[in-house]
Order: structure tokens, then sequence, then C-alpha cells
């Protein structure tokens, strides 16, 4: 499962640079005190976009670093040592051990599972990943609708003024 992730992580990176690369490419081509608005919406939608993509490949290495600790077979191995959090030793000696673990991708977590039922987020995902992914995803789902919409309205009126001409 962890090179499955891996393979996450590099198709994310070629992601990036891909999204890093039109930005900025589209800005260089027009220039940026020149750039209209569908060019400037247009670029800050992919660097958004790359900025989404990168903090969310950075929670991912956060993801196969507990999941190659939880696959670690051998000594000291049981509980999985990615769900040694504080406070399991506590719940142990109430009766409450760690029976298995999962993955989360929306949102991204580590989620270690209790025999009582319960579940509980390991940490390894440090807490900015998903409210910053989400909200450049957003912005940058945003900014391309937005340069498409500035873009057809501007063919509109530029249509309506051919008419009346």
């Amino acid at each position: 499962m962890w090179l499955l992730n891996l393979l996450f992580i590099v198709i994310a990176a070629v992601i990036v640079f891909g999204l890093v690369g039109y930005g900025c490419g589209v800005l260089a081509r027009h220039g940026v005190r020149r750039a209209g608005p569908t060019v400037a919406l247009r670029a800050l939608g992919a660097l958004s976009g790359a900025v989404a993509v990168g903090v969310y490949a950075l929670g991912l290495l956060g993801v196969v670093g507990a999941l190659l600790a939880a696959e670690d077979g051998g000594a000291d191995s049981a509980p999985v040592q990615s769900c040694r959090t504080s406070g399991w030793l506590g719940r142990h000696e109430r009766g409450i051990d760690i029976v298995d673990y999962s993955v989360s991708y929306v949102p991204l977590r580590f989620v270690c599972e209790t025999s009582d039922g319960g579940s509980y987020d390991n940490g390894d995902v440090p807490g900015y990943v998903n409210p910053v992914a989400l909200g450049f995803a957003l912005a940058g789902a945003g900014c391309a609708l937005s340069a498409g919409y500035v873009s057809e309205r501007r063919a509109r009126n530029e249509a309506q003024t051919r008419q009346e001409a």
C-alpha cells in the first residue's frame, strides 16, 4: 500500500511542476504587467492548484511514513508503532487495544482503530494539510471558472459590437 502512495506522490510532483510551468509560462508569454484579467486568472488558478497538490503530497509523505512503520513486522510491532500516540498505554490498561489501521484520503489522515469500535487520527499528517489543500483547490477552481466567465463575456461583447456596426 505504501508503494501506491509513493506513486501518488510522484504523480503529484509531475502535476505540480506542470501547473507551475503553465502558470509561469502564461505570465511570461503575455508579460506580467500587460496580462489581462483572463490571463492573470488562468495563471493564478494554475499556481493555486499547484500549491494545493503540493501540500497534499506533503501530507501523503506523512502517511507513507506511518504505513512503513505500521507494516514493519518483527519485534515490538504489536500494537502498530504508528498508533502509539500519547495515551495509548492508558487505553491499553483499560482493555482497549489497537486492532487495525486504515488510511483516509479525503480528508487525508492515518486512522488507528481500537477494539471498542472507536478510531482516532495518529497525527502523522500535519493539521494544516487538509485546510490548506482545500482552500487552494477552491481558489484555483474559482480562478479558472472566473477566467472562463471573463473570456465568455468579452467574446459576447465583441460579437454584439460587430452586429451593431
